[in-house]
């Protein structure tokens, strides 16, 4: 079973940056794609970003899109997301997660999640 690890998250003021990142355990993370996710208390956790195997595909909620760059390292067994711009809504605690192209999207079928890492944004 793949575990994940976030960090990165604390406070910004809003139109500030963080840069999140995604550790993965195993060996399973360059054959799959990737996603983070976020969720505020009360609300179905949701897809922000994903990022194919390959680094070839790419998907952003409209939220975040221009906003919002996931990247990967393959080699690292890595996932990170590059937040600029942010905004009070984006306030969350973020999760990451990999699966097949349709999983990530769809946010089921999906590995155990991780901790998560909390972001705030707020002046």
């Amino acid at each position: 079973q793949v575990q994940f690890v976030e960090s990165g998250g604390g406070l910004v003021q809003p139109g500030g940056s963080l840069t999140l990142s995604c550790t993965a355990s195993g060996s399973l993370f360059r054959f799959k794609a990737v996603g983070w996710y976020r969720q505020v208390p009360g609300k179905q956790r949701e897809l922000v970003a994903a990022l194919s195997n390959g680094g070839r595909a790419e998907s952003y909620s409209d939220p975040v899109k221009g906003r919002f760059t996931i990247s990967r390292d393959n080699a690292k067994s890595t996932a990170q997301l590059q937040m600029n711009n942010l905004k009070p809504e984006d306030t969350a605690v973020y999760y990451c997660n990999i699966g097949l192209w349709e999983e990530v999207l769809g946010g089921n079928g999906l590995d155990s999640w991780g901790q998560g890492t909390q972001v705030t944004v707020s002046s």
